[in-house]
Formats: C-alpha cells, structure tokens, sequence
C-alpha cells in the first residue's frame, strides 16, 4: 500500500480556509453552524426530561391538570424545537453548496492560468485530480466539513451537558463510560478506517469502470466498435472491472462486520456496570425511581457523545487532509510571472527572438535545442518546416512563452518574456493549433469566445475568410446552431477539416498582433488548403506571423522559410530561393510534389 503523504497544511489552516471562504461568498453557513449545535442540544435535554417528569408527576399523584400542562409543554417546546431545525436544515443545503462551489471556481481558475508546464506535469495532474475529487458531489469533504464540525460542536455542548447532570454519581462509573466508549471507538475505528486507506485503491477501479462507460457511450466510436467487432472484448474487460470491485467490497465488508461485533461487545460491558450500578443505587434506596430514569438515560446519551467528539474528530482530521489537497493545488507556486511585471511596450508591430536558445522538456534527457538563434522580424509571414520531430512545434510553444528556455532567452521587442505578466503576453497572440478544444455552444460563441458579447458581422466576415460560412448558413439555426451533440441534440458534427476551419475563424475573430498557425489546414485536401492562403496575405496583413505545415507548396505565401532538421535550421530562404538550393527543403519538396502527381495520374486514367 502507499504510504499517504503527510498533509502540507494543518487542520486550523483548512478550517481557517473554509471560514474565510464561507464569508466572503455565503456568511449564514458560519451561523447556521453555530445556530444547529444549540438545537441540537435544546432538543437532547427536552427530550431526555421529558419521561423523568412525566413519571415523577404520575408517581406524585399529581393533577391531571398539572400533568397534562406539563405534557402540553414539553409537547409544545419540542415542536417548536423541531420546526426551528427543520427550517434550518432546509436552508442550509444552498450555503454548503455555494461555498464548494466558490472552491470549484477557485480550481478551475487555478488550471486556466496556471504556468503551462505545470499541466503536462504528472505530479501536478494527480493532485488536480484529487483536489476536483474533494468538491464532486454533497459528501466530499469541502462541503461535508460543515455537517462534520456542526456535529462535532454539537457533541463538544452535549457532553459538557450531560456530564454536569452525571457529575453527582460515582466518578469510577464516569471514568468507566469514558474509557470503554474510547476503547471501543479506537478499535472499531481503526477496522473502520480501512476504507479510507484503501481509498486509493478503490479510486483506481472506480476509474477504470467510469472510463469503460463513457467509452461504450462515446457515440464517436460507434464505427470503430462495430467495424472492429470491439464488443466481446470491451464487455470482458467490463467484467473483469466489475470482478474486481467485487472482491474488494467482499474484503471491506468482512471488516465492517468485525467493527460492528467489537462494538456491541464493548456496549454491553459499559452498558452492564453503569446500568448495575444504577440499580444497586435504586436498591439501597440511594436515589428514586425518577432519578434512576434519567441517569439511566444520560448514560447512553453521555456515551454517544463521546463517540461523536472522537468520531467526529477523526472526520475532521480525514476532510481537512482532503482539502489540505484542494490548498495545496490553488496555492501551487508558478513557474511564469502571473503578477505585475514589465508592462507590454506600445505599437503595432513585433519582433520575436529565440537567442541562444536550449530546451530540452521536462523529464527528458534529449535536448530539441542547443544555442538556437532565429528572429522573426515585424511584420514578418515566417514559416517553419521540417520533419517530424524537426522541433517545429516546439518553436511555437517558446515564441507563445507556454515554456521558458533552460537556458537562452525568448525576446519580444529586445526584452526578455520572462519581464512581462505572462497573461498580458499571450494577449498578444491569435493562434492555430494542431490540438485545439471547443465548447458546446454556438458557432458564433465559438468564434467570439463569448456568449453575450459577439460581433455578428465580425463572426460572419471571420467564417467567410476560414471558408466556412456557406456550410454554416446552410445550418437549420445558421451560425445559432451549437458545436456537436454532448449537450444539445441539434447540433452540428463538423468534420475534420470544417473544425480547423472553426478555428481559424476564432483566431481572425481574435485579431491579436501575432498569429501562429500551427498545421491548421492539416485536415482539409489540397484544393481547399490552397483556397486559404490565397487568402493568406490578407489574414496576415500588418501582423507578425508563423506558419509551421508539412505541405511545404504552402509556405509560397510567406516571406521567409526556415528548414529545420536536427534541431537547428539547416536552410533558409524564400521558397524560390530553397528549391534552387537544392538541399533538404528542395528535396522534400520533390518527394511532396512527386506523390500528388501520380495521385493526379491516377485519378486521370481511372
């Protein structure tokens, strides 16, 4: 089993954290928490007075009169009592779930705008996971917390209650009670536990059965899963999950069973000499009837609060180690300058610089660059090819600022990136990538980025320049019509080529000083390829830009060529200037242009 990671931060700093959090999105969480405890308590004493009179009453031939005013206030306390904490309990609910969800927030904006390394980073990846973990549902631990120490203070007034009201019986009888339901509840606790510290282990199946269900649901694989016969052998692995979850529920509840039986045995010992002794104080005729009632009662109940202080602490210390993770994770130090910094200097164009560059990623041995040099002059269309593993892309990943050199500097404007606020960097740039994500919202939101803020005409010009409007006025709602069917029903499955497309219509629509397209025509054919950069020129006018493609008769539009090869650019030029070279881009060239002649060839004989 793996040993569990001391937690970074101490139980006072998690209830601190959620204290704050509470009052700064919903304050009536802190009261109602104070407020229940009280009822609680109220309700405890009501009812433990409650037969003690009513038989003292009687064995005092009293009135029926007396008894039934005495009946009638207990009677009416108690539903005053109960309803107060039914109206409590109903709004409590909204407060707990506000502040979980302010925790949420709090996560997802740490993964927006944390240093990029930090989201490739294995480590960091598995605490995310942990610290969402904390907040999926009711039960987690940044909304539960609140029902534990309600509990807990409520057990903290209950027990100082109870024992001022015991104080009068023999003090071995007192220390028995405490001894044996802290006995019972350290053994019984420790069988019980052994859920949470298997809880690793459970979260592993438990995410192999949840990734299998929404695979076989995934309607993109419907294809594959027929064409493939892929059926038989995802429902044994099915199977095989679900034997697994099994066996490991099997050997939970076998200790759970074992828990139950410790406790009941140790009730009845402490049970059997406090009750004794009660009756032996009855039979010397020592205290009443009536007082052996209510002892009688405020044993059991001095036990169970015992057992909440102990349990309830135990809950505590587990929930605050799970959002010692949740702080852990939003309190992450970052790798870039996310605050202050140099400002952005002023002006319309840009000059990006990698001097003396070596990067290697995190993790790996093998350097992609080593004392690498390149400018990208203002107003420069620069395009980088090469083949696979050239180092292409990470080019674009240090000239974006997503990684720093390890040594060596990126530069805009002669300063270094690593001055600047590194979110006000990236405003600078509208970018193409090879892995892009969109939401399931409308085209134009997908284009806009925005759901209230849209410029319709702006929206249509950028579709019609990334040759995607006719399809999209094609659509029953137009450019209305949502991105894909997770969400809504009626919407629109783009293709390939069509969400590149999609893209490129959300980066002219962002119209940021510094454009990157990153392979983004890789998905549409040669004909409609050539149909957006012949509108290239205009996209880019004024603009400082990089292209990277594999399709080197493309990089024609731009004005400068670099061939990368081995992590260092090997040839550079204009694309006449390269072919007539004749090195490495002039053969490639050859190899690229060779293949769609004897694709023409053979369409033309077909």
């Amino acid at each position: 089993m793996e040993r569990e990671k001391k937690p970074k931060y101490s139980i006072a700093h998690c209830v601190g954290y959620m204290l704050r959090t509470a009052w700064h999105s919903c304050k009536q969480v802190i009261f109602l928490c104070l407020l229940i405890p009280v009822l609680e308590l109220a309700l405890s004493l009501a009812q433990l007075y409650l037969s003690p009179v009513i038989v003292g009453l009687i064995g005092a031939s009293a009135p029926l009169k007396k008894l039934l005013s005495a009946i009638s206030i207990f009677a009416a306390v108690l539903a005053v009592l109960y309803g107060v904490k039914a109206y409590v309990n109903a709004n409590t609910l909204y407060g707990q779930v506000l502040v979980r969800t302010q925790i949420i927030f709090a996560i997802n904006h740490k993964t927006c705008v944390t240093s990029y390394p930090n989201i490739h980073d294995p480590q960091v990846s598995k605490l995310r996971e942990q610290a969402f973990a904390c907040t999926g549902s009711n039960s987690r631990a940044t909304e539960h917390i609140w029902i534990t120490m309600t509990k807990l203070l409520t057990a903290l007034l209950g027990f100082g209650a109870y024992l001022l009201l015991l104080a009068e019986m023999n003090v071995w009888i007192i220390a028995v009670v405490l001894l044996t339901s802290a006995a019972g509840f350290l053994v019984t606790n420790r069988i019980s536990d052994w859920n949470y510290r298997h809880r690793g282990e459970e979260a592993a199946f438990q995410k192999q059965a949840f990734y299998l269900y929404d695979l076989m649901g995934d309607i993109t694989l419907g294809k594959d899963i027929r064409i493939f016969g892929l059926k038989n052998w995802l429902d044994s692995v099915w199977e095989s999950v679900i034997r697994t979850c099994e066996a490991f529920l099997v050997r939970r509840e076998k200790r759970y069973l074992l828990a139950n039986l410790v406790d009941v045995l140790l009730t009845l010992l402490r049970n059997g000499l406090a009750y004794g002794w009660l009756i032996l104080l009855v039979v010397r005729k020592e205290i009443t009837a009536v007082e052996f009632l209510l002892y009688f009662s405020a044993v059991g109940g001095f036990a169970a609060w015992i057992n909440d202080i102990l349990k309830e602490c135990v809950s505590l210390k587990k929930e605050c180690q799970d959002i010692s993770t949740v702080l852990e994770y939003i309190r992450l130090p970052e790798q870039f300058r996310m605050e202050g910094g140099k400002p952005i200097p002023s002006g319309e164009t840009w000059e990006l610089a990698l001097k003396n560059v070596t990067f290697r990623y995190p993790g790996s041995e093998k350097a992609i660059f080593r004392g690498m040099n390149l400018t990208i002059r203002p107003g420069e269309r620069l395009a980088v090819v090469g083949l696979n593993g050239a180092g292409k892309s990470t080019i674009v990943k240090l000239l974006c600022g997503y990684y720093d050199p390890d040594e060596g500097s990126v530069l805009l404007n002669g300063t270094d990136i690593r001055e600047f606020n590194r979110q006000e960097y990236y405003g600078l740039f509208s970018a193409v990538f090879q892995e892009y994500s969109h939401l399931e919202v409308t085209v134009a939101e997908n284009v806009a980025q925005s759901m209230d803020e849209a410029d319709r005409e702006r929206v249509k010009t950028c579709l019609m320049q990334a040759g995607l409007w006719e399809a999209v006025e094609k659509l029953p709602k137009g450019a209305d019509t949502p991105v894909g069917r997770e969400v809504y029903l009626d919407g629109v499955l783009f293709s390939g080529g069509q969400m590149q497309r999609l893209m490129l219509a959300r980066a002219l629509y962002k119209n940021g000083q510094i454009l990157v397209l990153d392979e983004p025509t890789a998905a549409l054919d040669p004909l409609a390829e050539s149909e957006i950069y012949r509108k290239y020129r205009d996209m880019t006018a004024g603009k400082t830009s990089l292209f990277i493609s594999h399709r080197l008769a493309s990089t024609r539009f731009c004005d400068r060529i670099i061939f990368l090869q081995d992590g260092a650019v090997q040839e550079e030029g204009t694309h006449e200037e390269l072919l007539a070279l004749g090195g490495g881009y002039a053969e490639l060239f050859e190899v690229q242009s060779r293949y769609y002649r004897e694709g023409r060839d053979f369409r033309e004989e077909a």
